[in-house]
């Protein structure tokens, strides 16, 4: 058998294999035309010898077959699809000694929006033993909120994002003057003098500005005296390709003038690096094997790449993920700041917010957003998020943890009349599925508190107590038995005892509040206990007062 009839003959094989162990020659042709096109110029010569060498195959046995396949090193293509990866990929390159960072803004506290690279890095850092640095970048004095220096670290603990180290780019200037100088002194950096415009339109047009053939002791000679210039009078810049398909990558400002006053310099400095210059340092130094960000970056990766290849340094692993989206939420820092100084907004913790603190506050457990955003993955697709996933995963952590109580919303005091049961003890299970937890004691002597909104015409079960008949403003006993309220398919409802009782506030997520009675067992409870009010909804305790409990909600 030649070179030619050994291909046929294994591609024969194979579409036997694929047909219960009937070859077909039109699709061994085919086959052949797709998989070996230097082969396609002899199609004539092929087509013929095809027909005998099916005919061959298919005189053989299935077990013939399968012993010819196995001596020629033939297998068998998977064609079943692969499944879609979820969670969070491998990372790529080396997992020895990995050193990650987090990198925010301390523009305000931390939102769900950051999770999308907290919860990334420091779970990579988790499964591989690595460092995983909070660098702080603070070199926007305009966007500093100093409060967000405590508030970051604090948002991260809450969320399970272990820190190995802190860094703040405000500490670092003299180290990022020293590269400046050095990109200065390798003819990679120079100082521009040309105003904005005059810049932009010759980048645009792929022409450099004059400042770019000035000598390398002429750039140092502008840099030694860049302080004492005015803001907007010169810039350093990094030399990049002028010709580079994106404008904005073309020749970037590495360092400009800003005065301002910082939270932690004052007026110490007036020299202030640009994010893409302190970033690329920083990760440098700093030993970054892994870089993670979202794909609105990958144009600052490029520019960076550039520094990188100036100053001879190895480039990280970097990963761009997409974009993560969420409904019905504000995630501007600044606009929940304006909100806040205006008072729309109670604070960073209102419930109608979506930073962590909101989330925290509103009994939200951590793990349900870290499973969440872990399971997310860091693809390059972009990502979307609902309360509704959220408010699932949550409900698995709150269930088994959170005890049962009894709340009243605008409580309307009734009297059963009829009822001549005498005063009981109605004891209900702080929790149906743990019992050993105990129960809690409702006392009920025929007059009890219910929820204005259950008041409605009627036969309806007051929960464990009796059954009765509602109608206008009377309220009649009807029975007993919950067989008898199961039987005429009474509607159950919750009361509160009108002697023993708790004034209690909800705030739900819109901010609203509903307030009511809550029965004594409450007054158990210590702020940040998670409770689940029956028919109402899961909620935190926040404040506790002489008079009043105050509960944030969390979801049904």
């Amino acid at each position: 058998m030649n070179d030619l009839e050994e291909i046929i003959y294994k591609h024969a094989l194979l579409n036997a294999a694929k047909h219960k162990g009937s070859a077909n020659p039109g699709a061994v042709m085919g086959s052949i035309m797709s998989n070996e096109p230097e082969l396609r110029s002899k199609a004539k010569e092929i087509g013929p010898m095809s027909g005998k060498i099916v005919a061959k195959v298919n005189a053989l046995s299935p077990e013939q077959q399968a012993g010819e396949m196995e001596r020629l090193g033939i297998q068998l293509e998977d064609k079943k699809p692969k499944a879609k990866e979820k969670g969070l990929q491998e990372l790529p390159g080396s997992h020895e000694n990995i050193v990650l960072r987090f990198a925010p803004n301390p523009s305000g506290p931390l939102h769900i929006g950051h999770t999308r690279a907290a919860v990334p890095n420091g779970e990579y850092v988790k499964r591989h033993d690595g460092k995983l640095i909070l660098r702080i970048e603070d070199t926007d004095p305009k966007r500093v909120f100093e409060p967000a220096y405590d508030m970051i670290p604090e948002d991260l603990e809450w969320l399970g994002v272990k820190v190995d180290e802190i860094v703040y780019q405000s500490d670092r200037f003299e180290i990022y003057y020293d590269y400046a100088r050095q990109l200065i002194e390798k003819g990679a950096a120079y100082m521009c003098t040309c105003d904005g415009a005059t810049f932009k339109e010759l980048k645009d047009n792929c022409k450099a500005c004059p400042c770019r053939d000035n000598t390398v002791e002429e750039n140092l000679e502008l840099w030694d005296k860049f302080d004492t210039m005015q803001a907007g009078e010169a810039v350093l810049r990094v030399k990049t390709d002028i010709n580079h398909k994106n404008p904005a990558i073309r020749d970037w400002v590495a360092m400009r003038l800003v005065d301002e006053v910082h939270p932690r310099l004052g007026t110490k400095y007036r020299i202030y690096p640009m994010m893409n210059f302190s970033v690329a340092v920083d990760d440098h130094l700093l030993g970054m094997t892994h870089v993670l960000r979202g794909k609105d970056h990958l144009a600052n990766t490029e520019k960076q790449k550039y520094l990188y290849d100036h100053m001879g340094w190895d480039l990280p692993e970097f990963i761009h993920y997409g974009r993560l989206k969420m409904e019905d939420i504000a995630l501007s820092t600044s606009k929940a700041k304006e909100g806040i100084e205006d008072g729309t907004y109670s604070g960073w913790d209102d419930p109608r917010l979506g930073t962590l603190r909101a989330i925290a506050r509103r009994g939200i457990d951590p793990r349900s957003i870290y499973d969440l955003i872990t399971e997310m993955g860091v693809k390059m697709a972009d990502s979307a998020i609902s309360w509704k996933k959220i408010y699932g995963l949550n409900r698995n952590f709150l269930e088994p943890v959170a005890n049962r109580y009894f709340f009243c919303e605008n409580p309307v005091e009734i009297a059963v009349e009829g009822y001549e049961g005498g005063a009981v003890d109605v004891e209900r299970p702080l929790h149906a599925d743990h019992l050993d937890r105990g129960n809690r004691i409702l006392p009920f002597d025929g007059k009890v508190y219910l929820a204005e909104s259950d008041i409605k015409d009627g036969l309806f079960r007051l929960m464990d107590a009796v059954n009765v008949e509602i109608s206008g403003d009377e309220v009649k006993y009807h029975s007993t038995s919950f067989e008898d309220a199961r039987e005429v398919k009474a509607r159950i409802i919750q009361w509160v005892p009108t002697g023993d009782n708790v004034n209690v506030k909800i705030v739900m997520d819109d901010a609203s509040v509903k307030e009511g009675l809550g029965e004594s067992a409450l007054k158990d409870l210590k702020v940040g206990d998670v409770v689940q009010f029956e028919r109402v909804g899961f909620a935190r305790l926040d404040e506790i007062s002489d008079d009043e409990l105050i509960f944030y909600y969390a979801h049904k």
